[in-house]
């Protein structure tokens, strides 16, 4: 082995704990933003299913008789004449 490389591993061995700690780091960084995208993927198809299955659904419609009040405005624009 050349001195160069002995040197590199030596140095390497030395920091073998931090590049370790720091590969675990990052690795529980990516599975956490992995969650985070699956978590909030999952979250919009269910909104979108929810709101498809709502949107398929018959509204009730209330129709509301206006008559008697047409004839009292009427009967009060009669009066006021």
């Amino acid at each position: 082995m050349s001195q160069e490389k002995v040197d590199r591993y030596k140095k390497e061995k030395a920091n073998r704990k931090q590049i370790m700690r720091k590969q675990r780091i990052m690795s529980v960084v990516r599975k956490c933003v992995l969650a985070v995208v699956a978590v909030a993927l999952v979250g919009w198809l269910a909104f979108s299913a929810y709101d498809i299955h709502e949107s398929n659904r018959e509204r009730v419609v209330a129709e509301v008789n206006y008559d008697a009040i047409t004839d009292y405005l009427n009967s009060l624009s009669e009066n006021a004449e």
